[in-house]
């Protein structure tokens, strides 16, 4: 039985408890998380006595709760000790009959009955960094070897928010608006301030010309931002840190980039050879999002709170 609990019905520690011990764990499912990147504007969905959990977070536009997910949350979906495709269908469906849904991503281990679209992610697996080193494509291999001139006259230095915050802003590619970057600053801002986040600079002739953003927890780190200097792309300062966190966490850490839809950006991750991972994604247009209300309205659920 599926069961629909608001923030302030949620058992946190069992959700915790829940999460923990899945199949599925996302560093992107727990409370901190969703906390922050939603400004606790989630509920879940719960399978008999935390059997299995779905969290799903919202906007509030004109009057009416829209299923969307978070800046920087990249998948969510059923979180379970084993994965069980007739269950994760349950919860699809309950979703679907029961939400107005904007855009809803679901994990990369969620299997399901129903067709649903996918957008690819890539991960890199513990292992030892010279098994993985050796897997990088040539041209990678090729632009994470620095002439004698940039390695005499760059450095790399992990660096506070306030010392990185200026250079993200400048270089900040993908907001809609400058509200839209201030809200993922502040997001950065809350992370760094709780000990999960990780600046880390490559400095050329003492200016900054590529930042990279990672996120910590004890199974995965994930790499939440890529800023670069235009003007010194040509140097691969972007490609040198992100190997150097790959090096000094693949030992014990998933590394996860977080992403790869735009063709160039894929690209270059795969050059890091990291294993595809797709996972599932619902999306509704507009039109789609006006039919379904209707819809809603008619069968006396958009008002179930």
């Amino acid at each position: 039985m599926i069961r629909r609990l608001k923030y302030h019905e949620i058992d946190f520690k069992k959700y915790a408890e829940c999460l923990e011990n899945s199949e599925q764990r996302k560093y992107s499912a727990t409370k901190d998380f969703l906390d922050i990147t939603s400004g606790k504007q989630w509920e879940i969905l719960v399978y008999n006595d935390y059997e299995a959990v779905m969290p799903v977070p919202f906007v509030k536009k004109y009057g009416l709760k829209i299923v969307h997910n978070p800046r920087l949350c990249q998948q969510l979906g059923v979180f379970s000790s084993e994965d069980h495709t007739e269950i994760n269908e349950e919860f699809l469906n309950y979703l679907k009959d029961n939400y107005l849904i904007r855009i809803y991503t679901f994990n990369d281990a969620n299997r399901f009955i129903s067709s649903i679209a996918v957008k690819n992610n890539f991960l890199i697996y513990p292992d030892l960094y010279e098994k993985v080193y050796a897997k990088y494509s040539p041209k990678r291999k090729r632009k994470l070897r620095l002439d004698e001139e940039t390695l005499q006259n760059s450095e790399i230095k992990e660096i506070t928010y306030k010392e990185a915050e200026s250079f993200i802003k400048t270089n900040f590619i993908g907001a809609e608006n400058e509200a839209d970057k201030l809200s993922f600053m502040k997001i950065f801002e809350s992370f760094f301030n709780m000990n999960y986040l990780t600046f880390s600079a490559f400095y050329y002739r003492s200016e900054i010309i590529n930042i990279i953003v990672t996120f910590a927890d004890k199974q995965s780190i994930a790499l939440l931002g890529t800023f670069n200097h235009k003007e010194y792309v040509k140097l691969s300062g972007a490609s040198v840190l992100i190997d150097r966190a790959i090096k000094e966490n693949i030992g014990t850490h998933i590394f996860d980039f977080e992403g790869g839809s735009l063709p160039n950006i894929e690209e270059f991750f795969r050059g890091f050879r990291p294993e595809l991972k797709p996972y599932p994604i619902i999306e509704c247009s507009k039109k789609d999002l006006f039919r379904k209300l209707l819809k809603l309205i008619i069968n006396g659920k958009f008002f179930k709170k």
